[in-house]
């Protein structure tokens, strides 16, 4: 199927609603990776208080994901049946309680539940987005809506470590995990208030803008058409593992990176926290970069294999290479720039990846995004968890990173069968679907 690219291309006015809202949803990802990714910075400080050792700590890393994977495909369900207002205010509610309660724990068991309750909350957030995008940004800019909100989440990444240190000193490890809570539920509160899922039913929305969006599929249509989830999950099955290769390489940095610089190199601290701000710093350039030339290649293409799947293949292969000097050199400022680039090349598959659900299934698109989601999920549960039982068993923070390698190449490989420009329909057959092109 080729994509026709839009006879008016000019975006919507910078204040606009629709512009307002995507602004909404990346502070969303922004406080979702802070509150997500907070643990592996405090760690360095919580481990030694509940006497914990590193695969006990990875166990917690990776516990928040156990709840997540679940509800990837529930929250989109509900993101899809009940409308990303209602659902993302509940899940984020529950996301920021859980927060705040990290505060409070006393050994590994309390951590655990912690995190599990975090996973709960956080697990409907990305497929619903998702959901709300699809109403709410032109399909011609989905690549780069997908990937200026997952910048925001990188921007996450970056500060947290900076910012939890800052915290931490200022507050405790435990205020740390108050602040942010507190913050968290502050974006509840503009979210519930400013959104509806329904873009015409926003009093700041214009017809210039409607004319644009998809039109809205209502909440009497949407029930009287439910998923099809066993064909929809056949045709994501190379979307799922080529997006688990990606979370293996995002969850082993997001893990560990902190305290590789701290471990590995015998940085202090701050020093760790100021190199882990500039490998996740360039996932931001990364994710709005991908996301870009993404649109940039459908538009000029007019070609959803090239400006996806392609697009992914050449990222992959990019961060391997990247990681290569990790086997060459112990100098620390190299090993930095490598796994910045590594980690930019990683986050470049973004755009194109999130952009797919709405190409492949735009009517399932919460749901479609969320069973992608789940190989994110189960490489969060993985990745930290089997990084800290080799670091553990060799002590050497290099180690897990070399199996990364192997799945960067895999990833790059199967990408080529995610085939997002033949759109999902259950109408032609019950296991793959087929191309409609009005369906994307």
């Amino acid at each position: 199927m080729q994509y026709t690219p839009p006879t008016v291309a000019k975006r919507p006015r910078l204040l606009s609603a629709s512009n307002i809202v995507l602004f909404l949803l990346g502070l969303m990802y922004l406080l979702t990776y802070i509150d997500r990714v907070n643990v592996s910075t405090a760690s360095n400080v919580f481990e030694k208080e509940l006497n914990l050792s590193k695969t006990e700590v990875g166990l917690i890393f990776s516990a928040f994901a156990y709840p997540y994977l679940i509800f990837q495909i529930v929250g989109g369900y509900l993101g899809d049946r009940f409308g990303p207002r209602r659902v993302l205010t509940i899940c984020s509610l529950i996301w920021a309680v859980a927060t705040i309660l990290t505060g409070f724990v006393g050994g590994l068991a309390t951590m655990l539940a912690a995190r599990v309750l975090l996973g709960i909350g956080e697990g409907a957030t990305f497929p619903t987005a998702t959901s709300a995008m699809s109403n709410w940004v032109r399909p011609a800019d989905r690549g780069f809506a997908q990937g200026f909100t997952h910048a925001f989440a990188r921007v996450g990444n970056s500060i947290a470590p900076p910012l939890i240190v800052a915290l931490m000193v200022w507050t405790g490890w435990r205020g740390s995990f108050f602040v942010m809570g507190i913050v968290s539920c502050f974006w509840v509160f503009l979210w519930y208030f400013y959104f509806r899922d329904n873009p015409a039913e926003h009093p700041g929305i214009t017809q210039a803008e409607l004319a644009e969006l998809t039109p809205y599929v209502d909440k009497a249509t949407r029930l009287r058409n439910p998923v099809p989830w066993g064909p929809l999950f056949v045709r994501m099955l190379p979307v799922i593992f080529v997006y688990f290769c990606y979370g293996w390489i995002l969850w082993l940095f997001l893990s560990w990176i902190p305290q590789y610089f701290k471990n590995q190199h015998h940085l202090d601290l701050k020093s760790s926290a100021l190199f882990s701000m500039g490998v996740f710093f360039a996932g931001v350039v990364g994710d709005t970069a991908g996301g870009i030339l993404s649109d940039r290649v459908l538009h000029r293409t007019g070609s959803r294999l090239k400006a996806r799947s392609y697009l992914v293949t050449i990222f992959f292969l990019c961060s391997l290479l990247c990681l290569v000097p990790l086997r060459l050199t112990n100098d620390v400022n190299i090993l930095a720039v490598a796994l910045a680039g590594a980690f930019f090349f990683a986050e470049m598959t973004i755009g194109p990846m999130w952009s797919i659900p709405m190409d492949i299934a735009p009517r399932y698109s919460g749901s479609a995004s969320g069973i992608m989601n789940t190989g994110s999920a189960l490489a969060a549960i993985l990745s930290p968890l089997i990084g800290g039982y080799i670091i553990d068993k060799t002590g050497n923070w290099n180690y897990p990173f070399y199996g990364s390698m192997a799945l960067l190449f895999l990833g790059a490989i199967v990408a080529f069968w995610m085939k997002p420009n033949e759109a999902f329909t259950i109408v032609a057959g019950p296991q793959t679907g087929t191309s409609d092109p009005k369906a994307a």
